[in-house]
């Protein structure tokens, strides 16, 4: 989001453009002279010509800071706008002649040629109003620009601060999810067998750590996201049956801090445990994660068992909020495939997140 900061860079940015642009009017008409031309001569020109550049200033500046603003972007009256408009042109056209009837005053012409008959001013006006027309509509151009960014920026300012808040939620969701389903866990052990439940709430204790602290942020380190995931399925085994085949392989090096969001692989491998094992206590699951040049992915296959009607191991929210996690943190860098096989025995999920572009 734009900060304070950015804010007072992106003035003393425009403060420099402008400056910069006005400097260059004023210079470059000294370099379009003769070699032969006096200098006094070149001076006496130049001071008189700075005279229209004030006025152009004065018209340009009235539009950008008080015209436009007011009667274009606030009430959107064009007569208004018009009519001081009408009214900054005479203003400038009396700046030009006040400026040149001084300069006059205070420097006479420089030429060795005998005074030429006075021409008609009507011309001179005329172009004098067409650039100053001509002023003002690059005034309105540069403002409304300017004031369709700010547009443009407040939108994704508010877009962001949006998304920030669906994922705070969904974050702040997931930890009662989670807790939710590991707690059904350990109240499945305590009917038969005491012992290892007391074992599971030891473990339960290591992840509520990750979960309560670790999720608050935005990102962490890959190893660390995957010392959660191997107690969690450390924490599952304790329930299960020697019936049941865990294959558990991650790929992933113990110092690993490539930075991904917290909890976005668990849901996946939640669900594993929710549909790969029979009522019998049978089945199959194969997690396998790996980080390949910055680029991480989570397949998991599963025996494919309907939800009991009984099973109490959660209401099914996990994965739409991974869906929707990755659409927010991850937009363009995902890729996830999911479904049964054709013999409907087997379910499997691939998620890659790639590596961001720098």
């Amino acid at each position: 989001m734009t900060t304070e900061l950015d804010k007072t860079k992106s003035k003393y940015r425009y403060l420099i453009i402008h400056l910069l642009c006005w400097a260059v009017l004023i210079v470059v008409p000294l370099f379009f002279h003769s070699s032969s031309d006096d200098w006094s001569a070149v001076w006496n020109r130049y001071a008189r010509w700075i005279g229209n550049l004030i006025a152009y200033i004065f018209v340009f500046y009235l539009n950008y800071l008080w015209i436009v603003p007011r009667f274009l972007l606030k009430k959107k009256d064009w007569k208004m706008f018009l009519l001081a408009n009408l009214l900054v042109i005479i203003g400038g056209l009396c700046v030009m002649d006040l400026w040149h009837w001084c300069a006059v005053q205070l420097l006479p012409e420089i030429t060795n040629n005998p005074p030429r008959r006075i021409p008609s001013k009507i011309p001179k006006y005329f172009w004098a109003v067409v650039i100053h027309i001509m002023v003002i509509a690059l005034a309105v151009a540069v403002r409304m620009i300017q004031h369709w960014q700010h547009i443009e920026e407040a939108r994704q300012e508010a877009e962001t601060a949006r998304a920030e808040a669906e994922l705070s939620n969904l974050r702040n969701q997931l930890n009662p999810h989670f807790l939710l389903n590991t707690l059904n866990n350990i109240y499945a052990l305590i009917a038969f067998d005491q012992a290892k439940a007391q074992t599971a709430v030891g473990e339960l204790s290591k992840l509520l750590r990750h979960v309560l602290y670790e999720n608050q942020q935005d990102l962490v380190p890959l190893c660390k996201e995957v010392d959660f995931m191997k107690n969690y399925i450390e924490l599952m085994k304790i329930r299960v049956t020697d019936n049941v085949k865990i294959d558990v392989n991650f790929n992933v090096q113990p110092n690993d801090s490539t930075p991904v969001a917290p909890l976005i692989f668990i849901s996946l491998i939640e669900n594993a445990f929710k549909h790969g094992i029979s009522p019998q206590g049978a089945g199959s699951i194969k997690v396998d994660l790996n980080q390949v040049d910055g680029d991480i992915t989570c397949e998991i296959h599963n025996t494919c068992y309907p939800k009991r009607e009984n099973d109490k191991s959660g209401s099914g929210i996990g994965l739409e909020q991974v869906s929707r996690r990755l659409e927010l943190m991850y937009p363009d860098r995902y890729t996830w495939e999911k479904g049964k096989t054709e013999d409907g025995k087997e379910y499997f999920s691939k998620l890659t997140i790639k590596k961001e572009q720098s």
